[in-house]
C-alpha cells in the first residue's frame, strides 16, 4: 500500500477509536455514566416519539429482538426506558423514553450536531459530496462484512 492508503487507514481507525472514547466520556459529562454507547444507540433508535414496537427497533438497530428485549430491560431498570401497551391493540407493546431518556437522547443528538458541523466546516458543496461519497463506501464495506456472517 502506498502512503495515501495507510494514512486514511490510520485514520479511519483511529477516527473510529476516537468517536467511541468520546462518546463515552461525553455521556459521563451529561450525567449518563451508567450507560455504554450501545445503550445510547438503542435509545436514539426508540426515538422522542415512543411510538415503535421491540421488533420495529430491533430492524432499526439490526439485532435480534431477544438481544433488544436485554438492553430494554436493563434501560428500564436504569431508569431511561418504558414499556407502554399500544391502545390499538393491547397485546402490542411500544417502548418510549423517559424523561431521563430523553434527556441522554438530546445531549447525545446535540453531540453528533456538533460533530458534523466541525467535520463539514471549511468544505465547499463538492467536498461534502465527495466525503459523504466515501463515507458511503466505508459505510457499504462494514453492512457487507455484517451481512456475510
Amino acid at each position: 500500500m502506498d502512503s495515501a492508503p495507510n494514512a486514511l487507514n490510520d485514520l479511519l481507525v483511529d477516527t473510529f477509536n476516537e468517536i467511541l472514547k468520546i462518546e463515552q466520556m461525553s455521556l459521563q459529562r451529561d450525567g449518563a455514566s451508567d450507560c455504554s454507547i450501545t445503550e445510547v444507540h438503542t435509545i436514539e433508535a426508540i426515538g422522542l416519539e415512543g411510538k415503535h414496537t421491540m421488533s420495529e427497533v430491533a430492524a432499526i438497530l439490526k439485532i435480534t429482538t431477544g438481544t433488544l428485549t436485554s438492553s430494554v430491560n436493563k434501560l428500564t431498570a436504569k431508569g431511561y426506558v418504558v414499556r407502554k401497551q399500544a391502545k390499538e391493540d393491547r397485546r402490542m407493546v411500544r417502548i418510549g423514553l423517559t424523561h431521563k431518556g430523553r434527556l441522554i437522547y438530546n445531549r447525545h443528538l446535540a453531540f453528533h450536531e456538533k460533530m458534523l458541523a466541525e467535520t463539514l466546516n471549511g468544505l465547499n458543496e463538492e467536498e461534502q459530496r465527495i466525503l459523504t461519497h466515501a463515507m458511503t463506501n466505508v459505510k457499504n464495506f462494514f453492512e457487507s462484512q455484517f451481512m456475510t456472517k
